[in-house]
């Protein structure tokens, strides 16, 4: 019996299919990749706008139980802050609000940012675990465009913020850094309202707050 043999091959793609193949795989990259990079970078933001606002909420229910008064205006001996944060520690802040985080710091952390560590618990908790930055001058919410949280990514003149107490003067050119949020930022006002900014708009929202200074105790 013979063997019958087939006319049919194979069909191989040429150079030239591999080449357009290749080309529209990398049209596509071009098109979609900084589509995805943008939606990351609004959810980053998004839930960075989420973690101010636990923070503030968890100011204005402290304050209900201590005079109205938000545990930047009341004393350590009293279960406040007041003493370190005008020294420029925020972490006292923070542990003074511990019960009204719920027990963890999940909302100290900016999902954008690269410079600090996660940590789930109070215990060992430091300034490397916070990413917020916490007003100085701010003790209640009487004046609601009062600056009392936000993104601690400044910079003054082009040079980074350093960790400790800081005052930002009305004409001094503050601006957020292009890291975390590529040059924006998040603040959390005294009213309970959280405000994405710019850096162009950064400097009205410091004007807003009546003082020549703003003193903000960074981590």
């Amino acid at each position: 019996m013979k063997l019958r043999l087939s006319g049919n091959r194979e069909a191989a793609m040429t150079l030239l299919e591999i080449g357009m193949v290749f080309a529209l795989v990398v049209v596509l990259a071009v098109v979609f990749l900084p589509m995805l990079s943008r939606s990351r970078q609004r959810s980053l933001r998004n839930q960075c706008v989420n973690n101010q606002k636990c923070i503030i909420l968890a100011c204005k229910v402290w304050s209900g139980d201590s005079m109205v008064r938000f545990p930047t205006g009341v004393s350590i001996t009293n279960g406040g802050s007041m003493e370190m944060v005008q020294t420029g520690n925020v972490v006292q802040t923070f542990l003074a609000m511990s019960n009204e985080l719920g027990g963890t710091t999940k909302f100290l952390l900016c999902p954008a940012d690269t410079g600090k560590f996660w940590t789930n618990t109070f215990t060992g908790f430091s300034a490397s675990n916070v990413s917020y930055f916490v007003s100085a001058d701010v003790t209640n919410d009487d004046n609601p465009q009062m600056i009392l949280s936000g993104d601690c990514n400044f910079e003054v003149g082009g040079k980074p913020v350093k960790s400790g107490l800081n005052s930002f003067w009305t004409n001094d050119y503050v601006a957020w850094q292009p890291t975390r949020h590529i040059r924006s930022g998040n603040l959390g006002f005294a009213d309970g309202s959280v405000q994405s900014t710019t850096s162009a708009s950064l400097q009205n929202y410091l004007q807003q707050t009546g003082f020549d200074t703003n003193r903000f105790a960074i981590p």
